[in-house]
């Protein structure tokens, strides 16, 4: 070969390899880089960029949600020499992609960006990056962050891979909170809101409950200060949990049930306020009453006669049921109606369940939904209702949204006086009935117990109860409502599934740990000593 084409043959491969390292740099650049110029990422990512998530925060400040720069990883299939490796090296650190159709996607050459993971952590990138993979490359994108993992988990709820709102009130606010002019605040307290989840949780462990749910509210302006649902949800790790598990679903809004005689409350002031009875009015609680051919009883039998505040106290069924009757059943529905109970309850939250209510209210349905079944409803429904016997009769709105300006206007579901005298009777019940478990010492519980077989498709399992307890507290001068509501609670030795045994003690506890947060002044002049004669509580008497 001639000297010339000795030369020409040099320069034909320095041609080359300067081609290859071009192409291996570009390479190397596309690897590292955002997506490539003619996919759609990089022609978004042109786009002006939309403004930052605004933050979520309590009533005090405390940050909630946030949004926080992510690495998405993606991949260039045309770079690609071997697809096995690529895939197995991704699978390997992410094992959720097998359940994909990636390994397909990345065996199409004729692509140029595939979506293979968003919201990495700063260390699943360094991670990935140590794999030296070909084709890889990284775009910087923003994801939403809880600081408080699970902590009110189901009230904020989750956003979109794209960062919007699809659940929780990242979902009822996503306008407000996508402009990103200013944070949201909600009327919740952390420090409420904690002992509520940390309550339901030692519940689970103490009673292997299938689920429960737990709300505070302000009654004089119907602020939620805590609302709680378990089994717990940490919005954090959303995209990892199915669709379908328990911890999704919200029970305090998007479950109903029927709530057993912490209805009786309500039955006794309606018909207190209609004037179809009196306070001192007494019935005969000694035999069963007929109801549409079934008979209607009491767990224990207690006296002959009782006046409204003992039919309270012993949660007689047979005593609430005459009641009803005095109120009659056009009276009944039309303060249902009044109370929100024959619809769904109004909050700032997506999945507000409407309540379960017999076709027709007549004297059965009337008499079995007197004392808490027949009809089924959310905790958050009956909670705003309940709530007005801590406000001088009247209920206002229940809200998550902090608004200063915020002018709600109440509805007047019985007078201050009727109020007052029901306060006083589920006081008696805290103090000598069923719900002394939940007696907190100084701060003047008044509440009702509630326990009632869990309604199944086709009628009732009679080995399972809802277990619940309302209450509305300090007595003399009430500005909280409280309402624990526990799913299947089992028994054990020295306490049973009942709400005496399980859902009263939990909310005890709870207001214990709360009262102190909101300044509620501890009082101990109306502490009782034992009348003289008085025996102790029956285990059926904790049965309501």
């Amino acid at each position: 070969m001639s000297e010339a084409s000795r030369d020409r043959t040099r320069l034909a491969g320095l041609v080359l390899c300067g081609l290859f390292v071009l192409m291996a740099g570009r390479g190397g650049y596309l690897a590292l880089s955002g997506a490539p110029e003619s996919s759609a990422a990089t022609m978004a990512a042109r786009t002006e960029p939309k403004a930052l998530r605004g933050e979520i925060r309590d009533r005090n400040g405390q940050l909630l949600a946030t949004t926080v720069e992510a690495h998405s990883l993606w991949v260039n299939p045309s770079l690609i020499w071997s697809v096995d490796e690529v895939y197995d090296g991704l699978v390997g650190m992410f094992p959720e992609l097998s359940g994909t159709n990636l390994k397909d996607r990345l065996s199409d050459p004729s692509r140029k960006f595939v979506w293979v993971k968003r919201g990495l952590t700063p260390r699943q990138r360094e991670a990935v990056m140590d794999l030296r993979l070909e084709g890889l490359g990284f775009r910087t994108e923003t994801r939403r962050a809880y600081p408080l993992g699970e902590l009110a988990g189901h009230v904020l709820g989750q956003v979109s891979v794209d960062g919007e709102g699809i659940a929780g009130v990242e979902r009822t606010l996503d306008k407000a909170l996508a402009s990103g002019d200013a944070p949201v605040q909600l009327t919740l307290d952390v420090e409420a809101q904690a002992a509520l989840e940390f309550e339901l949780a030692t519940a689970a462990s103490d009673y292997e409950m299938e689920g429960a749910a737990a709300i505070l509210m302000d009654t004089r302006t119907g602020e939620v200060l805590a609302m709680a649902s378990w089994p717990a949800f940490d919005p954090n790790r959303a995209t990892e949990i199915p669709a379908d598990d328990p911890s999704r679903l919200n029970r305090a809004v998007g479950a109903v049930y029927e709530l057993g005689s912490i209805f009786k409350p309500l039955t006794v002031a309606a018909a207190l306020d209609r004037g179809a009875v009196r306070p001192n009015d007494s019935f005969d609680v000694s035999q069963p009453i007929l109801v549409g051919g079934f008979e209607v009883k009491d767990t224990h039998k207690f006296a002959q006669t009782a006046n409204l505040t003992e039919i309270m106290v012993e949660s007689s069924n047979i005593g609430t049921v005459h009641i009803a009757r005095e109120l009659g059943v056009a009276r009944l529905k039309t303060f249902l109606d009044d109370a929100g109970l024959l619809s769904r309850a109004p909050i700032e939250l997506p999945g507000s369940e409407r309540p379960l209510v017999p076709k027709h209210i007549d004297e059965v349905t009337a008499a079995t939904i007197s004392y808490g079944h027949g009809m089924s409803v959310s905790p958050l429904a009956f909670v705003a209702a309940f709530s007005a016997l801590g406000n001088g009769g009247e209920m206002m709105p229940p809200t998550l949204l902090l608004d200063p300006d915020r002018e709600a206007e109440p509805v007047r579901l019985v007078s201050a006086i009727t109020a007052e005298i029901v306060t006083r009777m589920m006081r008696e019940s805290v103090i000598r009935g069923t719900g002394q478990t939940a007696e907190v010492a100084g701060y003047r519980v008044a509440g009702k117990t509630g326990t009632g077989e869990k309604a199944i498709a086709g009628g009732y399992d009679k080995n399972a109860n809802i277990s619940s307890f309302a209450a509305v507290f300090p007595e003399d001068g009430p500005q909280y409502a409280l309402i624990v509501t526990l799913d299947n609670p089992k028994a054990k030795p020295g306490r049973g599934a009942t709400a005496a045994g399980s859902a009263a003690p939990v909310a005890g506890r709870i207001i214990e740990r709360v009262a102190p947060l909101f300044g509620v002044t501890p009082r101990f002049d109306d502490v009782r000593p034992a009348r003289p004669g008085q025996t102790a509580r029956t285990p059926e008497r904790s049965a309501l």
